[in-house]
């Protein structure tokens, strides 16, 4: 009997636009202005150094790691409430939620950081649903990458893998990593991708459980 579904964040229940214009937008202009760039070379430098680091490390999803790194004056909370009214849910969003709470257990277990999971969750209202949020990186000093992260997950909630669901949008972190711990997983696919446990949209979530 399942008890628990545990949902990604960005790209899963929320559009991850703006995620990308905090990190690909926002620090860039920051940068841009510091050192006198255009802003197109500012990107391409800071891109640079973001892919230098890679997303399967905990630095990636730091942001005040790299506003110290690249020496900006703005701070966290500022770049976040610039951009606040890009954060949107993704179609269906809280209607699945809504059909899912009192029935399940619901939880957060996003790689994001926690400031960032807290501003897209309140923004959008989607907090009501939640039962708790788990941000790897900043509350289990791990990234979501490999079958330990959901290990941990289990001990924290007192549950067994059987116990629970996971759906997300990263077909290593939130897919392959849970199934080799015997968590059911759903890949929520944007890209026409298809095969077991393969989801297009959340309605799909509902037919399968």
């Amino acid at each position: 009997m399942k008890k628990i579904i545990s949902f990604d964040l960005d790209g899963t229940l929320v559009h991850g636009k703006y995620g990308d214009i905090v990190w690909n937008r926002g620090i860039p202009e920051e940068y841009a202005s510091k050192y006198g760039l255009t802003f197109d070379v500012a990107v391409s430098r800071v891109r640079e150094r973001y892919e230098a680091v890679g997303d399967t490390r905990m630095e990636w999803y730091n942001i005040d790691y790299w506003l110290r790194r690249f020496d900006l004056s703005v701070t966290a909370a500022e770049l976040l409430n610039r951009y606040e009214s890009r954060i949107e849910p993704l179609p269906n969003t809280a209607e699945v939620l809504q059909a899912l709470k009192g029935k399940y257990t619901l939880i957060i277990a996003s790689n994001a950081a926690r400031i960032f999971v807290e501003k897209e969750l309140s923004h959008t209202g989607l907090g009501r649903y939640f039962d708790h949020v788990i941000s790897a990186t900043t509350d289990y000093g791990m990234v979501k990458k490999e079958e330990h992260f959901y290990r941990r997950l289990c001990r924290s909630l007192d549950v067994s893998p059987h116990e629970i669901v996971h759906v997300g949008d990263h077909r290593i972190f939130d897919f392959e990593a849970p199934l080799r711990l015997g968590i059911e997983a759903y890949h929520l696919a944007q890209d026409g991708e298809t095969g077991p446990g393969v989801i297009h949209n959340l309605r799909e979530l509902l037919r399968k459980l």
